[in-house]
């Protein structure tokens, strides 16, 4: 039986959003190597491209431009340029002069790759030839291309290798978002000393909410809040009018929005509001209870979020020594939009090794 392949791609988008065959692509680098493989796990090093899972994508795909039209729709929600606090260097006091010349305007593009439930790592049954589209929503800065990466691993099988349950720690807040690469959680440097005691070198970390846990999702994207830090004004000013204005047509009908899909806002929202209401004292008042059930609708029923994440583990920094391997600003985020009994939730943990 064959060993696992691992494959890295360099990319340069063509535009702004671009949508690129990566399967092609490989093919291209390596001719047939991938074909003998019943699986190959795909993963982007972004927070503003990566992938959709496998069902939805042969569904658009089986129509014409339906993956192109699909993603089109969510940008539209999220127009470019429009006024993201996010956006606004001048408030981005933690970046250099220098790093404000060139940090991407990118708000837009975080919402529409949650929104439309786009995944920085997916796994596909291998199907030679059936394409499989790396979509990049902010491809493009200040007219010159922007490098990617990502990594194809082709695999036959996988078995677990050591699994464990995480408490996360949350506060009494309604709504909570918790980034699960924080130090202090240890849930990094678990996996880390199990992926050397076990020697695993390509497999994925997998991890996953209790069944119990409601009111609750999982999402990799930055851990980023200025962006609701510095509209929260606005929002407690009129919160519908802030979502129409930046969501646009999505906000006016619910029903267009997938189930699978999260705002890159929301959890910003979460932090900031918790911000407001500690430094006022009003913990537990009527004004952080309506606040809250204004961001649980849309958290509980229109941008369900996933119950479980996937983390590529490759030795491709260092061969024959296995790690989790993310892009730079990539964390898996907890979030919650109610309270959790005990102020604490629980995911399962995975470790699988690919043969």
């Amino acid at each position: 039986m064959s060993t696992p392949l691992e494959l890295t791609l360099d990319l340069q988008p063509r535009s702004r959003f671009d949508v690129i065959n990566v399967r092609q692509r490989a093919t291209e680098a390596v001719g047939d190597a991938l074909d003998g493989y019943r699986h190959c796990l795909y993963s982007s090093f972004h927070t503003t491209a990566g992938y959709l899972d496998q069902g939805l994508a042969s569904r658009l795909n089986q129509r014409r431009n339906g993956l192109t039209s699909y993603v089109e729709a969510f940008r539209t929600m999220f127009p470019e340029g429009a006024r993201y606090r996010h956006d606004d260097m001048d408030l981005r006091h933690e970046l250099s002069a220098a790093q404000r010349e060139v940090e991407p305007r990118n708000a837009d593009s975080h919402l529409t790759f949650m929104a439309s439930g786009l995944s920085t790592c997916v796994s596909y049954v291998n199907r030679p030839g059936e394409p499989v589209d790396f979509v990049d929503l902010d491809g493009v800065c200040d007219g010159r291309p922007r490098r990617r990466t990502t990594s194809i691993v082709g695999y036959n099988d996988e078995v677990p290798v050591w699994h464990t349950r995480l408490a996360v720690p949350v506060s009494g807040h309604p709504v909570d978002s918790i980034n699960l690469r924080d130090r202090g959680l240890g849930l990094y440097e678990q996996v880390d000393e199990f992926v050397r005691q076990h020697g695993v070198t390509k497999g994925r970390v997998r991890v996953e909410l209790l069944g119990a846990e409601r009111h609750a999702g999982l999402t990799v994207n930055e851990y980023e809040t200025l962006l609701m830090r510095y509209d929260l004004r606005d929002v407690l000013r009129s919160p519908l009018r802030f979502v129409v204005e930046k969501g646009r047509h999505a906000w006016a009908d619910p029903r267009a929005i997938p189930v699978k899909t999260l705002g890159y806002a929301q959890y910003d929202m979460v932090r900031a509001l918790n911000q407001f209401v500690e430094v006022l004292g009003l913990d537990e008042s009527i004004i952080e209870r309506i606040f809250a059930r204004l961001i649980a609708g849309p958290a509980s029923r229109f941008l369900r979020m996933k119950r479980s994440v996937n983390m590529l583990v490759s030795d491709r920094e260092t061969p024959g020594r296995g790690s989790v391997v993310q892009g730079t600003y990539q964390s898996p985020i907890l979030v919650q939009w109610r309270r959790a009994p005990a102020r604490v939730r629980h995911v399962d943990i995975t470790l699988y090794r690919f043969l």
